[in-house]
């Protein structure tokens, strides 16, 4: 029997769950036999417009159902996929674009008039989800019955599927190789952690370029599960949604639970039919997990990734008791390891803070077209550097923060993930982020962006002694600073290399 391949999993879905629902996406409702039946025509499109196996294909779109059917026909039609942050200003994507060898480009109409005629000339094919472009077609358009020309028996789990670039926010964005097994073995393996089957409704907003966003839809949809994809996040609706669709799971970042928690002040909700929610991305504070599940009654299940994984490599087993603050254990076949800081070929100790390190079928394989790159973020014996800062207990894993986060204050580390989890316990705080600023006697010095609750006024003294309470007189924070919003990446996470003082 051949192994399933990524291509091949809308199919098997559809064939054991024809006349289930899929996919709701605001007013277009999808069973899997109808998503089937869209991926073959948009794969078949494809080749009948001269977009061969092999090519790289650009997708460039908010979240809506035309996003996920132009993944998997993508995907089916034996090409490789480039799904790139709809956010992007028009000079980046021609960037990425250029440097991944775009053959085509499918995008949402908002996402087409933003990036005008600017494309590198390698681009022979641009299809609209709305309106046609300049010199292109529309996705209806681009539907064609037949069968796709490839054939996906002849793929190998180590082929190159998908190649999904990195924020960028250290330099210039590096487009991370996803193999075919490791887009496969996340779903499966998300989909196996987290209990997910065909009884489940997944309510999701996380922007499905994002490897969370895909994972979490993706490994839903492997079960025969139905899948409400918002086009973007608002607390309010998003609560609603509970109760009009029978949601049993919900996806997030923190902010998003921060916000929603924040929005139950003012809105009823019924979350009686949800069993258990995953958040990831960032640290989420103890008291913002203790409020949603005490409003909730369901779990909230942690969990960790990266791009360069295709998804996740930790979080908790559905059943399995959590441990507050650690994003959980290893996946099945997967090695996860704390490494010294001194030297990354020694273990540290339990309990103390070292880097993460994966090894194992879901590490890239490698930053397209760039090798020094990659000889940097992934060790001869196949180790690969995530970048954040960690300890072990046990089989748990606990992230201090970001290794470029961290805040070097007159020789102490200081960690803006360990002050917004204290700040986020104060009950006139709804969302925290912590940013650094130069400082002529320690170096660098931390600051924290306050967006106060709803009916409350953050006062930052009071916030100050708060702190005071609970962290190391290093760690206080230089100022506290009210403002009405936190600026944030297309994923929900905080961008804290934004927050800077005011002048």
């Amino acid at each position: 029997m051949r192994v399933l391949d990524p291509a091949d999993m809308i199919g098997a879905a559809a064939a054991r769950h024809g006349d289930r629902t899929a996919l709701i996406c605001r007013d277009r409702t999808m069973t899997y036999a109808e998503l089937d039946a869209t991926v073959g025509r948009v794969a078949a499109g494809l080749g009948r417009r001269g977009v061969w196996p092999g090519e790289r294909v650009t997708l460039f779109s908010e979240n809506r159902w035309e996003w996920v059917v132009a993944y998997h026909g993508i995907l089916r039609a034996g090409c490789v996929v480039n799904p790139v942050n709809a956010m992007l200003t028009a000079p980046e994507l021609a960037v990425i674009v250029e440097d991944c060898g775009s053959a085509a480009l499918l995008a949402s109409g908002t996402c087409t008039e933003r990036i005008g005629s600017t494309l590198p000339g390698g681009v022979r094919l641009r299809v609209s989800f709305d309106d046609a472009p300049t010199g292109g077609v529309r996705f209806a358009d681009l539907l064609s019955d037949g069968a796709p020309s490839w054939d996906a028996s002849a793929a190998q789990p180590r082929d190159l599927c998908s190649i999904s670039y990195t924020s960028g926010t250290t330099g210039h964005p590096k487009g991370a190789m996803q193999a075919r097994e490791a887009l496969l073995l996340n779903w499966v393996y998300t989909a196996t952690m987290h209990a997910r089957s065909t009884v489940d409704v997944v309510l999701t907003a996380l922007p499905l370029p994002h490897v969370y966003g895909n994972c979490a839809a993706n490994s839903a949809l492997l079960t025969g599960a139905t899948v409400v994809i918002e086009p973007r996040f608002d607390a309010a609706r998003m609560l609603s949604l509970v109760a009009e669709h029978g949601v049993t799971m919900i996806e997030g970042v923190p902010a998003m639970y921060s916000m929603m928690v924040d929005a139950l002040a003012t809105t009823v909700a019924d979350f009686t039919t949800v069993t258990r929610c995953t958040v990831g991305g960032q640290t989420i504070s103890d008291a913002v997990v203790e409020a949603w599940e005490k409003a909730t009654g369901a779990p909230l299940l942690e969990l960790w990734g990266m791009t360069e994984l295709s998804g996740l490599a930790t979080t908790y087993a559905a059943y399995a008791p959590p441990v507050r603050g650690s994003i959980g254990v290893a996946f099945p076949g997967t090695e996860v390891r704390v490494a010294s800081l001194d030297e990354v070929t020694v273990d540290a100790p339990e309990g103390q803070d070292g880097e993460l390190m994966v090894r194992g079928p879901l590490v890239t394989l490698g930053y397209y077209g760039n090798e020094t790159a990659t000889r940097e973020a992934i060790e001869p014996d196949g180790w690969m550097h995530t970048g954040d800062i960690a300890r072990r207990q046990g089989a748990h894993f606990f992230i201090a923060d970001r290794l470029k986060d961290m805040i070097l204050s007159g020789g102490y580390n200081v960690y803006p993930a360990e002050i917004e989890r204290v700040l986020a316990g104060h009950p006139d705080v709804a969302l925290v982020g912590v940013g650094r600023a130069p400082d002529p006697k320690f170096g660098e010095v931390a600051h924290a962006y306050i967006v106060p609750a709803q009916g409350h006024t953050a006062d930052p003294e009071a916030i100050l002694a708060f702190a005071r309470t609970q962290l190391a007189p290093y760690k206080i924070p230089k100022a506290v600073h009210v403002v009405a919003a936190l600026p944030t990446t297309a994923s929900g996470k905080i961008r804290r290399r934004d927050l800077t003082p005011p002048t």
